[in-house]
């Protein structure tokens, strides 16, 4: 797209959101705007796009260890898209969603997006959750130029042309919450316990470091659990030999309900211990029980009882489309930010090329995010604030700590 289409369309945009504003509709680009955009010109790398829908893919796990914690991204991501399309989807054309199973298997996140780029030409995916099903999955997409954006917090340490990562990197949670509990508590002592694949290691590693490094505190213990095992006595008969001021804990999927009602089954319950999980959302409390972790502490960007008009609205049309009793965590937010950040990057360009629509989202400023203002950056992360929530008998969380805007480090200096 030239300058000056560029211009044209921004032209027509305004002209457009100023009449729908008046009239009290929804903001979208109509097909009369898009008749602007001809197939041949905002389609030129042979992606599934025609003259009045574009597909995209959703790759998450549905079934296996990590569904308890993905099936609300895939919600999300949903809900997003049916909003988009009812506010005239992308450049005019309806979105339409081709959705895979990674099955909690990491190889299965490779194959299928392997299929989505290759076989099913999508403009974008929206995928993955666990760190090793997104290394799976990267080197399809950057052989293949393929767009993912990825919606959970991670240890960092990773940027690429082809990903935009909407939940934190480990200096926005892993960091700010170890400041947050070594002053709140006075802790010293931490005991270290993760999943056993690369997140949790990484992030134990970054946190080993800043609690010795920064806090000057020690690391009395550090266990990490097969993915999807059940069984904890033997970590929990070591925790309470150690007697650690706080247990920093990144257990994931399905785990976490065994993990916390053995906890509480042995007396480790937050009146005789601290803890503070970076693993933990409401979509894991569902499944745990809130009476098994009431009063410990979970580090993320945002809570479901948030308090602003966007999470507000996004609350409520969440529990329209999933039911009254459904919740959302961290990741759900987040993935939910996904669809419209594509759309931003695609108007912005005027086309659905990747290397175009890539180059165009840096710099955007997204106010309706449900978790607050974010910014992308160039670096493919967004600006985000850390808050600890402190869970409640009914899964809920209380809000206690709210940092400013962080930006993103995915690569800080001393912890590589």
């Amino acid at each position: 797209m030239s300058n000056s289409d560029r211009r044209q369309f921004m032209k027509k945009t305004t002209a457009l959101v100023a009449v729908s504003l008046a009239l009290g509709l929804p903001i979208g680009i109509n097909s009369a705007v898009a008749a602007d955009f001809p197939t041949a010109t905002v389609n030129t790398t042979g992606l599934a796009v025609d003259d009045t829908t574009v597909k995209v893919g959703i790759l998450h796990s549905a079934t296996g260890t990590m569904a308890i914690s993905e099936t609300g991204s895939i919600q999300a991501e949903k809900l997003a898209i049916a909003q988009i399309n009812e506010m005239g989807g992308v450049l005019g054309r309806k979105i339409e969603v081709i959705q895979e199973d990674g099955a909690s298997d990491w190889p299965t996140f490779a194959e299928k997006s392997k299929k989505l780029l290759e076989n099913d030409k999508v403009a974008t995916v929206f995928g993955c959750w666990t760190s090793a099903s997104r290394k799976a999955a990267l080197p399809v997409f950057e052989k293949d130029n393929g767009l993912l954006f990825y919606p959970t917090f991670y240890e960092g340490l990773e940027q690429s042309k082809n990903v935009f990562y909407t939940g934190q990197e480990a200096t926005q949670q892993i960091l700010a919450g170890l400041d947050w509990i070594a002053k709140e508590k006075k802790a010293k002592t931490f005991y270290l316990i993760g999943s056993d694949y690369i997140w949790p290691r990484t992030s134990m590693k970054i946190a080993r470091k800043h609690i010795e490094q920064h806090l000057g505190g020690t690391v009395v213990g550090e266990e990490y659990i097969a993915l999807g095992d059940t069984q904890f006595g033997s970590v929990i008969n070591k925790i309470k030999l150690k007697k650690p001021d706080v247990i920093y804990a990144a257990v994931v999927g399905g785990s976490n309900v065994a993990w916390f009602k053995q906890l509480n089954a042995a007396g480790l319950n937050a009146k005789k211990q601290n803890m503070l999980t970076i693993s933990v959302t409401e979509d894991e409390v569902l499944g745990i029980g809130g009476e098994n972790l009431e009063g410990f502490y979970s580090a993320m960007k945002y809570f479901q009882s948030l308090k602003n008009p966007n999470n507000e609205k996004f609350v409520a049309d969440f529990k329209k489309a999933y039911g009254d009793n459904a919740v959302i965590g961290d990741v759900t937010q987040a993935a939910y930010l996904g669809p419209w950040l594509w759309k931003a990057a695609v108007e912005r360009a005027g086309s659905f090329d990747v290397d175009k629509a890539v180059v165009a989202l840096p710099g955007y400023e997204l106010t309706t995010a449900p978790e607050g203002y974010v910014k992308v950056d160039p670096n493919h992360h967004l600006h985000s604030k850390l808050r600890i929530g402190q869970w409640r008998k009914d899964g809920q969380a209380d809000v206690v700590y709210e940092s400013d805007l962080i930006a993103p480090d995915p690569f800080p200096k001393g912890y590589q």
